[in-house]
């Protein structure tokens, strides 16, 4: 591993870590009162993390059972037609203000992890699905010619060339899909689904800025180290020779 790769590896989880480290000694020199303490504890601020990270992965989780998959599907030639009407309800998923999505859900289904989740999945499936197809489409057809005279089957193909080559497109895809879905995870709160953005929402309810603060940075910290891993996985997994 090269000097240069070795520092795009370490540089980012070192500055979090001194970002964690400020924020803590800064929180730990407020005078803090019993409301910001109920807060800014251990036990609370671990569990909100834990459930915004969940929220997160399993948000994730889904995009790619769902997008992956169906960007394969839509690339192939006989289902090409349907490509931009599906891209078109996805387009339309993302564009709908995150919060009126969730309110919508709301006002349909009630609240809770469930409607927290979809609304997660909805808007940021797109660049998945996106990329998948276009990374696929963009595959230099000579090369799925070549493999075909070589005797491969569709399916040898579509593993073995088109999406071994579209790998870093459709991992740029997931990338942002990560990052988005860290950021709306906030909402998840005004469904009764916990995450950070419940310390967010307290900090500005009750106005105690340590704690608005603390779950600002907090959050931001988190879509750090996801973009952070992507781009490391972008790395890793990347075929060797692109």
């Amino acid at each position: 591993m090269s000097a240069e790769r070795i520092r795009r590896v370490v540089a980012m989880p070192v500055a979090l870590a001194a970002v964690l480290a400020l924020l803590y000694l800064w929180v730990s020199g407020q005078e803090l009162d019993s409301i910001e303490l109920r807060t800014l504890n251990s036990e609370y601020l671990a569990a909100r993390v834990a459930e915004h990270l969940r929220l997160t992965a399993l948000a994730l989780l889904l995009v790619v059972i769902i997008a992956i998959p169906l960007g394969v599907l839509l690339s192939r030639p006989a289902a090409r037609w349907l490509s931009p009407v599906v891209l078109g309800l996805a387009n339309l998923g993302q564009a709908t203000p995150a919060i009126g999505l969730l309110v919508l859900l709301t006002i349909l289904f009630g609240v809770g992890f469930t409607i927290a989740m979809i609304g997660l999945v909805a808007y940021a499936v797109l660049p998945v699905l996106r990329n998948t197809i276009v990374g696929i489409r963009q595959v230099d057809p000579a090369l799925v010619e070549a493999a075909r005279g070589m005797g491969m089957t569709r399916g040898q193909v579509l593993w073995r060339v088109e999406l071994k080559l579209a790998i870093p497109v459709i991992l740029a895809g997931l990338r942002t899909a990560l990052i988005m879905a860290v950021g709306v995870a906030t909402l998840a709160t005004f469904v009764n689904a916990g995450g950070l953005g419940d310390i967010i929402v307290n900090g500005i309810k009750l106005n105690r800025t340590p704690v608005l603060i603390t779950g600002s940075v907090l959050t931001a910290c988190i879509a750090f180290l996801v973009d952070w891993v992507g781009g490391v996985a972008e790395d890793f997994l990347r075929p060797k020779g692109i």
